[in-house]
């Protein structure tokens, strides 16, 4: 592969809902411009992008892939995305850092919900876009009823660049309204619009000159006066319009024939804007903000947006140059981290090969082997001039599940795996509920979960179990009680005496408290600190389900011990049973955990979300409407959440969202207090039978 520099360089994101084609057009472009002898194809698992043997089972993408479509001398990073919603932040990651988006919508579908989640985030990024209306070769293609399906997710101006040359079986090629030619098949033959196009491709090719004329003040001055432009001013002045985001041209195609491919390919090259054409990135230096520009000469500012882990290569870390340049062999600055990398063979990636290169150049990606702690989201450049990139914002990962090793050899990786996995991906996270004693993962979604076990499996060879998280309850009371327990034990040689008086009563916000109000020295002191961690053995497992204990102060009131036998664990086992008991008589109830939740849905599903929220023990807190949307907010039990992902999903078409913090303890309702610690007692019956 040739070098090249930051002004012939294009990076684009192929984004839409799964399987409106973006795999097959990525593998067209290569194609099409020579960078691959044969079309690959999904079905076979032989397309460049999707290659990981999960894609290849499933049939979708999972993760963001480079392909470099090198075409008219200038090289494009076209970044194949996944379009399953569960896999938005890859999305995320990939919009991150391209400088353009191509939208695909099935030309019989129609926009989807991942076309709304696609559009939604490339407005975040505030990128230029193109929309494409893709598989025109399809049985019941409708380009017009497409485009219109369009209109109710996005506000930007839509102009038509080209028309389709027949529909469905006839789809032949298009018409391309910025050369007034027709583009037969891929686009290498280029004839005359037939006559039957003729009228519909003059009125197209007006609304496409007037929105050109938008681009510049002396191009509207000439167009009002004459009435026309010439073509490279149509193309000098959409171009404009487009790189300001105020139209979205559309485009026409049927990647998996490769219809419509070259046309599409020269709008890449004269419509998006290289890296030295967007306005500069702010970046965090020691100084405050920075404005950094696409130039070789700057200082080095590389932006780690993708990490991936492979038992044959290792680590692979995949970065954009946003300012200076970098070669082999060289060492870098971690600023993110405060560390020193040193950067071996640097590459372009390539699907899943690379294509080793001396230099990367301002504004292009690469991908490099073997750093030791760098991780997705952190900037690397020279070590005297500190900048930080800003992150993008990932969702909230919102699917949980509990993870417990399959075998013991699978125990001590699990750690070490389950940080990794969360180092690639942005949407994962885990933690370790010390209130259920279990480990939990969390996702977009089940299909997210499972793709991350199964690479667990693959890639670091540990397997999972994975199971449904328990609720963090925690155990409190409501009134005072008293106990006390006797411990003597006598079985030859030195004994065991240790007798313990208590009162426990409820404490409210505070988490534990301790008072000493023996008098008379009918007990040493010293054996409060023994009495207090038998106390704290049973709060960590609870009383009376299981689960922590909060909320409660303990005052020893009085007890006995033996000369010869009181022992600092009679006093423990004493102190834990007395307080078991006070416990257990001063009206103990569970505390259950209650989550703000916001959640967003199209207006027309607004009655069956708040139906579903009233069986769930919700209360509504407010709701609002923003752009056809409405906005709930409520408090719900997390109990009632665990699967919320899936339901939301299931009642919406997967148009709605929801977003959830953690807000309070509440004290759970008593039938089902009831229920949990009836669970409790037959978990415990079992394991004595065991």
């Amino acid at each position: 592969m040739k070098e090249y520099t930051t002004e012939s360089i294009r990076n684009i994101a192929l984004v839409s809902h799964s399987s409106a084609g973006k795999t097959m057009l990525a593998e067209a472009f290569l194609h099409v411009s020579g960078g691959s002898t044969r079309l690959g194809r999904i079905e076979d698992g032989s397309t460049v992008s999707d290659y990981d043997e999960q894609e290849i089972k499933r049939g979708i993408s999972l993760y963001t892939t480079v392909i470099p479509v090198e075409y008219n001398n200038t090289k494009i990073n076209v970044l194949d995305t996944p379009g399953y919603t569960d896999f938005v932040g890859e999305v995320v990651s990939a919009l991150r850092v391209v400088d353009g988006a191509m939208i695909l919508i099935d030309s019989v579908s129609g926009a989807e919900v991942g076309t709304e989640i696609a559009l939604n985030y490339v407005n975040q990024f505030n990128l230029p876009r193109f929309i494409v209306v893709n598989k025109m070769d399809r049985e019941n293609a409708n380009f017009q009823k497409a485009l219109e399906s369009l209109k109710e997710y996005t506000d930007i101006r839509m102009v038509p660049v080209q028309i389709p040359w027949g529909e469905k079986a006839g789809f032949q090629g298009v018409i391309d309204l910025l050369t007034m030619k027709a583009y037969k098949n891929e686009g290498k033959t280029v004839v005359e619009i037939p006559a039957e196009y003729k009228d519909a491709a003059e009125e197209a090719h007006f609304a496409l000159v007037e929105a050109a004329a938008e681009g510049e003040d002396s191009l509207l001055e000439k167009y009002l006066d004459s009435g026309e432009l010439s073509s490279e001013e149509i193309i000098r002045g959409f171009k404009a319009v487009v790189q300001n985001g105020s139209y979205a041209p559309v485009f026409v195609s049927a990647g998996g024939h490769e219809i419509g491919v070259t046309p599409l390919l020269d709008a890449i090259v004269n419509l998006f804007p290289s890296p030295a054409d967007i306005a500069p990135v702010k970046a965090e230096s020691k100084h405050g903000e920075e404005e950094i520009k696409a130039n070789d000469a700057g200082p080095l500012a590389l932006y780690v947006w993708k990490t991936t882990a492979d038992p044959f290569v290792g680590k692979q870390t995949f970065f954009r140059v946003y300012s200076g340049m970098v070669t082999s062999d060289s060492r870098v600055w971690n600023h993110t981290k405060g560390i020193e990398e040193r950067f071996g063979t640097i590459s372009i990636p390539h699907g899943k090969d690379t294509v080793a290169v001396k230099v990367i150049h301002s504004g292009d990606i690469g991908v490099v082997p073997k750093l030791s702690e760098t991780v997705t989201g952190n900037t690397l450049g020279d070590k005297a001039h500190p900048l930080i990139l800003p992150l993008p914002n990932y969702p909230h990962a919102l699917y949980r599940v509990s993870i417990t090793p399959k075998t013991q050899a699978d125990s001590t990786k699990i750690s070490p795996t389950l940080t990794r996995l969360c180092e690639e991906d942005m949407t994962l996270s885990w933690h370790m509920e010390p209130a259920t004693n279990q480990t939990i993962l969390q996702g977009m979604g089940d299909q997210h979960i499972d793709v991350a076990i199964k690479r667990a499996e693959s890639k670091f060879q540990v397997n999972f179990i994975v199971g449904e998280p328990k609720v963090p309850y925690q155990e409190t009371i409501t009134k005072k009680a008293s106990a006390m327990y006797r411990h003597k034990k006598q079985t030859g040689g030195s004994g065991q005496f240790g007798e313990v008086h208590l009162r426990v009563e409820p404490l409210g916000d505070k988490e534990f408290d301790f008072a000493w109000e023996v008098f008379g020295g009918a007990v040493s002191q010293s054996y409060s600190t023994s009495i207090q961690k038998g106390i704290h053995s049973v709060m960590k497992e609870g009383v009376i389900a299981g689960y922590p204990v909060r909320g409660v102060l303990v005052a020893i009131t009085d007890g006995k011990e033996h000369p010869v036998d009181s022992k600092p664990v009679a006093f423990e086992i004493a102190g834990r049973e007395a307080f078991k008991l006070a416990f257990k008589d001063a009206s103990p109830v569970l505390y259950e955990p209650i989550m703000n939740v916001q959640i967003t849905v199209p207006e027309d599903h607004m009655g069956d979300v708040l139906g579903d929220l009233n069986t769930r023990r919700a209360r509504v807190q407010g709701m609002n409407s923003e752009k056809g949307r409405s906005i709930i907010s409520a408090t719900v039990p997390l109990a009632e959440m665990l699967r919320y992902t899936t339901q939301l999903r299931s009642l919406t078409g997967g148009r709605g969202i929801f977003d959830m913090e953690f807000a309070s303890y509440e004290i759970a309702p008593a039938h089902i207090q009831a229920e949990i610690v009836a669970a409790r007692q037959k978990e415990i019956a079992e394991k004595k039978e065991e």
